[in-house]
């Protein structure tokens, strides 16, 4: 397994529009909004945990199509599925190199841009923990996602419309755990709903993707 990890990381860095594409979109946003609704630092305050959440999120969608069209295109997904170890156990390793590659980047990324958007310094923190918990959930469910959509032509905007919905409530717990924190406001609830999505992901999710995989290369 951490050879399968190595390599995956190994091909995400070389195969790119992972790690920089992710960061470059994620800068673009921080950079563009405050263009877009004005300097005012109240304004950019109320909306930073939103903001930076959003961009997370569609940064991580960037690649997801990349999670397991290499090994579709060359043969090697036939390989690891007929391989003696699990397929949940594949699919579990692509979700953690995915958030290695972008999802991790993100969040240590996410602080220095909330810089540009004034959020108030106490939700810096809140910034960091509740993306360091929600990210992983956004990989897990991208990986589905790609599970159900490998070997489809065209299938990176099937793949946007499939995962988005399933994005929603991660979206919405973790800009309301910064909202919250920034506040000075109580954050058990949305935290510990975020972490429940997260581990409900980690958990169910593999097995529902190997079994698209199993289906998809029959």
């Amino acid at each position: 397994m951490i050879a399968l990890l190595v390599r995956d990381l190994r091909l995400a860095m070389r195969a790119g529009g992972g790690f920089g594409l992710g960061l470059a979109f994620f800068l673009l946003v921080a950079v563009l909004v405050p263009l877009g609704v004005g300097p005012e630092g109240g304004t950019l305050a109320k909306i930073a945990p939103g903001i930076l959440w959003l961009g997370a999120l569609l940064a991580c969608l960037l690649s997801l199509d990349r999670i397991f069209a290499l090994d579709y295109e060359d043969g090697s997904l036939d390989l690891l599925a007929t391989a003696p170890i699990p397929l949940e156990g594949v699919v579990a390793v692509k979700s953690l190199a995915h958030w290695l590659v972008t999802g991790l980047p993100l969040t240590l990324a996410a602080p220095l841009l909330a810089v540009l958007l004034h959020l108030p310094g106490a939700g810096f923190g809140w910034l960091l923990l509740s993306l360091a918990l929600g990210t992983p959930a956004l990989s897990v469910i991208g990986t589905f996602g790609a599970a159900l959509t490998v070997g489809l032509k065209r299938g990176g905007l099937l793949l946007s419309l499939l995962v988005l919905p399933l994005y929603v409530p991660t979206l919405i717990f973790g800009a309301e755990v910064v909202k919250r924190g920034a506040a000075g406001q109580a954050v058990e609830a949305p935290l510990l709903l975020l972490a429940g999505i997260t581990l409900g992901a980690a958990a169910l999710l593999p097995f529902a993707s190997a079994l698209a995989l199993r289906i998809n290369l029959r």
